[in-house]
């Protein structure tokens, strides 16, 4: 397992329209065969950010999400919405162990 946090500042002005495209995504994503989990989680403190949690069976599921038709809509169609450019966070599984979540 790999999950991947996606950190976002958005545009104060382009908060709604970040969250629905990204809730779009996420509505797709977790449709693939690779992906366990896929959030969508806004600040309570700063509705600017955001943090997607990605969480993938394998590093190959990982780069096919990348190349999925939704991944490049929602790519495309957030770009300008970003207050600056996204940074990702890798994790590893440590607890539980993930055979128990297959």
């Amino acid at each position: 397992m790999i999950t991947v946090h996606v950190l976002v500042h958005v545009k104060a002005d382009q908060v709604d329209q970040f969250a629905a495209a990204s809730a779009e995504n996420a509505r797709h994503s977790i449709h693939e065969p690779g992906i366990s989990r896929f959030d969508v989680l806004q600040s309570a403190d700063d509705p600017t950010q955001f943090v997607l949690v990605e969480v993938y069976r394998s590093p190959e599921a990982a780069l096919a999400h990348k190349e999925t038709a939704h991944y490049a809509l929602w790519r495309d169609t957030v770009a300008d919405m970003m207050a600056e450019p996204r940074r990702s966070q890798k994790y590893s599984q440590v607890f539980p162990e993930a055979t128990f979540l297959v």
